[in-house]
């Protein structure tokens, strides 16, 4: 019978440093089995929140459950955690297979699932080389499988894309979504959030420390705002083409060789093929047609913004 109590609820959380509240009074459920991302500027208190919710850090007021357990009793649930915060730490001198087997005695896992592990971060072949001869992404890997050890049903990573190219971002990206098909809960935070838009299905976003949206990332990434770009096969079919869109009564704009239609509660497909219909008639042939939807970065400094 799959799970449906939320894999974690921040009720009050609360974290200060002397005078500065470094996490305020969060409130908050996430479901079990999602891909959460935990977005916030520098500073925001996501890698605090983190702490307090692995035992790490106390919190000053308010209380938390992970996995059905609460925050007071970390003995009860960190046994089926995993965590990569701050970047692997691991023994440069020993392999990869030596440094999980290490963590495994310590940890009281199950040595032999060590194979499957590192098959499944993609070092299935280069469990046998130093940690020190890793590169970065490599490195991340291993730490990944060494929070998988024991088979968590929850993994916390903390900006597991620092310091990557773009080929070990893809990577890890693809590492994510396998992790995430294992029927576990994944909470994963990151500045970038061109990253997150392509792996989360749901998302924590927090401003000095506050709570600014929990739910779904379709939730979050509103239609408002999507765009139908246009542009003619001929460039001496941009004004005829603005005639057309203009006789519909469409908020429209000029942008170079294109025109950008401004949906006002329109059908975004729809009104694309409506337009490629109106301009085949009035014979203009478009050689560019699509529909523009925000992004999540673009929603989320549109956010920011309007609550500073």
């Amino acid at each position: 019978m799959p799970h449906t109590e939320p894999a974690l609820t921040l009720e009050g959380l609360t974290k200060c440093y002397g005078r500065r509240v470094a996490v305020d009074h969060l409130t908050t459920a996430i479901p079990p089995g999602v891909v959460a991302g935990f977005v916030g500027p520098n500073g925001a208190g996501k890698t605090t929140t983190m702490s307090m919710l692995l035992g790490l850090v106390r919190p000053t007021s308010g209380t938390a459950t992970v996995l059905g357990e609460p925050l007071e009793r970390p003995d009860r649930y960190l046994g089926r955690v995993g965590a990569l915060v701050d970047g692997p730490a691991l023994w440069p001198a020993l392999t990869g297979i030596q440094n999980l087997n290490v963590l495994c005695r310590l940890g009281g896992h199950d040595e032999t699932t060590i194979p499957a592990v590192l098959d499944l971060v993609g070092l299935g072949t280069r469990g046998s080389d130093r940690f020190s001869a890793y590169s970065m992404g490599m490195k991340q890997r291993l730490g990944i499988a060494a929070a998988l050890l024991g088979d968590p049903a929850l993994l916390v990573l903390d900006e597991p894309t620092n310091g990557l190219d773009p080929q070990g971002m893809s990577d890890m990206r693809d590492l994510i979504r396998r992790i995430a098909t294992q029927d576990r809960t994944v909470l994963v935070s990151s500045h970038l959030l061109t990253e997150l838009e392509q792996v989360c299905d749901w998302l924590l976003i927090i401003d000095d420390g506050r709570l600014v949206y929990a739910g779904q990332t379709e939730g979050f990434v509103s239609p408002t705002g999507t765009e139908v770009v246009l542009g003619p096969l001929d460039p001496g079919g941009l004004s005829p083409l603005l005639e057309v869109v203009t006789a519909r009564g469409l908020t429209v704009r000029s942008q170079g060789d294109h025109l950008v239609v401004t949906l006002d509660g329109e059908d975004p497909r729809r009104l694309a093929a409506d337009l490629n219909r109106a301009a085949s008639a009035a014979g203009i042939v478009l050689a560019e047609l699509h529909v523009r939807r925000p992004s999540l970065e673009s929603t989320y400094l549109r956010l920011l913004e309007g609550a500073s």
